[in-house]
């Protein structure tokens, strides 16, 4: 279903390996051009600890003032994966081991050492849960109301969006066009603002760069609409050329 309503979503990315630099987590970008495809807007992105009280705000915080809520980290069978028990919490409800989990979990483990306690915690989720596929290890994702609880691991992280893909309600997606430019971007700023304000319903950001010892910057308009990016990115270009910096279709 697509409508004139704008659906958010917010991400919270649970774990002290991210904090600490350990680890670079990559599933910013890929959660945010899925939720565009789907019509949805990623609005704030969390990055906490394993610590359960962190986790509880956050979850209370960008659930309640967004359509959807995702979250990273946390759902594996170390006793440090306390995702799925802070959750609950935050939702006032309980734990329980769901029955399909851990079916699939005692098919996945059958020729790999079997079901042992750390393995069944993945079969762990708060009460009255649904489940989320992942095709890749076995253990699934959590969905519970609005949360979808993901694993960590961004290519097990994709798997489960390929699992959700087309099941959310959502709006027009955000399309997007990109003029590059060898030029500070301080120097075209009143241009870029009178070009924005021409074309209502279209945004245009500004990525400056330094690259083979020379500044740029490269433009990239965003809309709902295709016809306003479009005309919008031609306007632009004009106006570049006008003022005497060749514009570059599809950036630099």
């Amino acid at each position: 279903m697509t409508s004139e309503r704008i659906w958010t979503a917010g991400l919270v990315i649970i774990g002290d390996e991210i904090l600490s630099g350990r680890t670079q987590d990559r599933n910013v970008s890929q959660i945010a051009l899925w939720l565009n495809l789907q019509g949805i807007r990623l609005t704030e992105v969390r990055v906490v600890a394993d610590q359960t009280e962190a986790i509880v705000e956050a979850v209370n915080t960008l659930r309640a003032r967004n359509d959807y809520l995702f979250t990273t980290g946390g759902i594996g069978p170390t006793h440090d994966d306390i995702t799925v028990d802070a959750i609950a919490e935050a939702l006032g409800i309980g734990v329980e081991i769901h029955p399909k989990a851990r079916a699939v979990l005692e098919g996945y483990y059958a020729t790999r050492g079997g079901l042992n306690e750390g393995r069944l915690r993945m079969a762990r989720v708060p009460a009255g849960a649904d489940l989320i596929e992942n095709r890749m290890s076995g253990a699934p994702g959590i969905r519970i109301g609005n949360i979808f609880i993901m694993a960590g691991v961004p290519h097990i992280t994709a798997m489960m969006l390929d699992a959700l893909s087309g099941t959310l309600e959502g709006g027009k997606p955000m399309l997007s066009e990109t003029i590059g430019c060898w030029v500070p971007e301080s120097e075209v700023a009143e241009l870029l603002g009178a070009t924005e304000r021409r074309h209502e319903g279209c945004q245009i950001g500004s990525y400056p760069f330094f690259r083979d010892g020379r500044v740029g910057a490269n433009f990239v308009i965003r809309s709902t609409e295709a016809a306003i990016v479009a005309a919008c990115a031609a306007d632009l270009s004009a106006a570049l050329a006008l003022a005497g910096h060749e514009p570059f279709p599809g950036g630099i």
